[in-house]
């Protein structure tokens, strides 16, 4: 595994790097790498304002380079807005997380956001999916679920029966004001909620078993039912499927 001396390096390499390459006007940290070195196992990540209309060019450059200077590989690519996200991995599985967007929209999208030269814009975050929709896309995930299980699709079944308790304990996270994204707050949950998030974990595939999990997962998801205005019609609906 990486030392954190090691990502200190990378880190050090990648912002000299941006200082020197003409076409990068800001740089900032962001996530966990805007709060300090983070812990032992915490990735790195950087953002970048380009000029003009070079953003692609940047980001096939900078991979480029990236591979013969780390010897990384880029993972994958995830678009928001005008900004690019590319994760790559290096050595020791390091996770380095570069995005590049025009200057002219380069500024925060989220409170962990730490300038380390040039200047920022302010900049809209998308918004996120509210409560409502949450709470309704994990009742869709019961029905789902429940049909799997009846057609034999065991796997599957597995599969929509932890998004339910995944979006569950989401919407709990977002009630007691802790990060919902990613887990990120789940390990803050109170106790006796995650003692019944463990009992809605699927233990085996098997059509008794993931019944159980799913029953499980139900209750939990209901316990949030204050954020949708038709969560009594959908009890029922959901109680009537797993009766």
């Amino acid at each position: 595994m990486f030392s954190v001396e090691y990502r200190t390096r990378v880190r050090e390499s990648l912002v000299e790097k941006a200082r020197e390459d003409p076409r990068i006007e800001s740089a900032a940290a962001v996530g966990g790498s805007a709060e300090g070195d983070g812990d032992r196992w915490s990735d790195l990540d950087l953002t970048f304002g380009v000029a003009g209309s070079a953003r692609d060019e940047v980001l096939a450059d900078w991979t480029t380079d990236m591979r013969a200077e780390f010897d990384a590989v880029a993972l994958f690519d995830l678009p928001l807005l005008s900004s690019v996200y590319r994760v790559f991995l290096l050595p020791g599985s390091l996770q380095v997380d570069l995005s590049f967007t025009p200057a002219a929209d380069f500024g925060a999208l989220g409170p962990r956001f730490r300038l380390l030269f040039g200047s920022a814009v302010e900049r809209k975050a998308p918004a996120a999916a509210s409560s409502r929709q949450e709470f309704g896309l994990g009742a869709h995930h019961v029905v789902r679920a429940r049909y799997c299980i009846d057609r034999g699709g065991l796997w599957q079944a597995e599969h929509w029966t932890s998004l339910v308790r995944d979006h569950a304990l989401m919407l709990a996270c977002r009630r007691l004001g802790l990060e919902a994204a990613w887990g990120r707050g789940f390990d803050a949950l109170p106790p006796e909620l995650l003692a019944k998030a463990e009992g809605a974990l699927v233990r085996s595939v098997n059509r008794e078993e993931l019944l159980r999990a799913l029953r499980r997962s139900t209750e939990l998801l209901l316990e949030e039912r204050s954020v949708h205005e038709d969560a009594s019609k959908i009890e029922v609906f959901l109680r009537e499927i797993l009766d």
